[in-house]
């Protein structure tokens, strides 16, 4: 069977998962349908998996763990590479789905396309660069060796702000450390991801090495997690959601790594560059309409130079651009869906009402266009303190709430008074007040005097709440390794 069909009425595109290397529907039948954040038209349908389908998956994955692994890293690394190849060659078709099925910007869905594919070629590249140690023993004719070895089967759950990149993130270092995987991509924007099952047959990618399915997560989910067969599982999502799959996989000790929520701060000291604050400001929280967790979340902007950035920022912010996501123009798209739409308003709301004033924006844009869809106004809030639910949870949305501070001590209190760590930004020319930044800022990804956006070669973490293990880099590749020790003794 193919990757899609077109359903009985004529005009939606379904999309199937993808399991040992063909595509097929959930064993109910059932189907989950796929609504454009523009106008909230039906535009897909996919498979509604059940736990059914997430053990067939698993014993698939299972069932090719060990040829793969026992493939030479180089060969495993050729194969992903030519994936990643793939992804390129495919960049319009993958881009304009994603436009579709999450609303953000064409131009931001191109660049999701390229970071995927170097989320796959990176770690690829480095196949043969997998290093274990030799230790001296203390016992004569002997020798320690500490193998790194694949868990076997894992699981990736992806979140659906970026669901290609995101899951790509996962597959690379996956399966160039000669892992197999299960991808479950988020039911509001699944259909990206599900695409990746043609290039993954392209590229040779053995039967059951790479499974992407689809479902619900208190059926499908749960089972991918809590299986024995499951040996390791990686998500990016929210932090409920990742604590409660910690609780799930206690059971059973199976390794977790989480990218949770953020709650970025973004500190503007009195000798920072104001111009290059609100230029990387701008793009930082506006970015896929707000909806990335390492976006600035909360501003402490130093009294010195409150006012400038204050009204340059305000003045940015107001000549964003609204609307069709496929327009060049556009600089934000719609939000995801209504729940999220409605929960940024109440957020806003709640905050005037606690005495935060609305510099610019405040509420959902006014037109025949806005009639249907999910959108809301770039928003500036002053007067913001850090009592208020607008500066202590995740907002994920275009809403920049802002706070005076008078002392780069003050604004490292108030960054650090959250449950959160995952990125901070800091703006300023003191080079001692930047090395202090290393031991006292709480989070794992800092930009300093930079735009939020991190690096392949780079290590992506969380601190506190916002997740546990990591991704990227030498230190990402290695959450998707054990280790094992051999004595070797060699005596007569």
């Amino acid at each position: 069977m193919s990757l899609s069909m077109k359903t009985s009425s004529g005009d939606v595109d379904h999309y199937r998962m993808f399991i040992n290397g063909e595509f097929i529907d959930s064993v109910s039948g059932e189907t989950i349908d796929v609504e454009s954040p523009t106008n909230e038209d039906l535009i897909y349908t996919v498979p509604k998996g059940n736990a059914e389908d997430a053990v067939l998956a698993l014993q698939t994955a299972e069932a090719a763990q060990k040829a793969w692994a026992a493939t030479p890293a180089v060969e495993r690394g050729e194969i992903l590479a030519k994936f990643a190849e793939l992804i390129r060659q495919n960049r319009e078709r993958l881009a304009k789905i994603l436009v579709r099925e999450m609303g953000k910007t064409y131009s931001l869905a191109l660049g999701e396309v390229d970071v995927s594919a170097d989320f796959i070629n990176f770690p690829a590249q480095a196949a043969r660069r997998l290093e274990g140690d030799i230790l001296p023993s203390d016992l004569p004719n002997e020798h320690i060796m500490i193998h790194k070895v694949p868990y076997g089967v894992t699981v990736g759950i992806a979140a659906w702000n970026f669901p290609l990149a995101l899951s790509c993130r996962k597959i690379g270092p996956a399966l160039t450390t000669g892992n197999v995987m299960v991808v479950k991509p988020p039911s509001v924007t699944p259909v990206a991801v599900l695409a990746l099952g043609e290039l993954a047959l392209e590229a040779g990618i053995p039967p059951g090495v790479l499974n992407l399915v689809t479902g619900g997560g208190s059926t499908m989910g749960e089972e991918l997690v809590t299986n024995k067969m499951t040996r390791l599982v990686t998500m990016t999502g929210s932090t409920p959601t990742g604590q409660e799959i910690f609780r799930k996989a206690a059971d059973r000790l199976t390794a977790v790594r989480l990218e949770l929520g953020g709650k970025a701060p973004f500190i503007l000291l009195a000798d920072g560059d104001v111009d290059k604050a609100v230029e990387a400001a701008v793009v930082s929280r506006h970015l896929n309409s707000g909806q990335v967790c390492t976006c600035p979340e909360r501003f402490y902007i130093h009294d010195a130079v409150y006012d400038e950035f204050l009204a340059k920022y305000c003045e940015a912010v107001s000549k964003l651009k609204i609307g069709d996501p496929m327009d060049e123009s556009t600089d934000i798209g719609p939000k995801v869906n209504a729940h999220e739409t409605n929960e940024l308003e109440k957020v806003v709301n709640a905050a005037i009402e606690a005495g935060a004033k609305v510099a610019v924006g405040g509420k959902r844009p006014e037109g025949e266009q806005f009639q249907k869809g999910h959108w809301y106004e770039p928003t500036v809030l002053t007067e913001c303190t850090n009592e208020m639910t607008v500066m202590r949870d995740e907002v994920f949305g275009v809403v920049s709430p802002i706070a005076r501070i008078s002392s780069y001590d003050e604004a490292l209190a108030l960054a650090n008074d959250s449950d959160f760590g995952l990125a901070a930004f800091l703006f300023t020319r003191d080079m001692r007040l930047i090395q202090r930044a290393v031991l006292e800022l709480e989070f794992g990804e800092i930009y300093v005097n930079r735009p939020m956006g991190e690096q392949r070669q780079g290590f992506h973490n969380g601190h506190k709440l916002s997740g546990t293990g990591g991704e990227d880099g030498k230190y990402g590749m290695d959450n998707y390794l054990e280790k094992k020790t051999m004595y070797v003794n060699f005596s007569e």
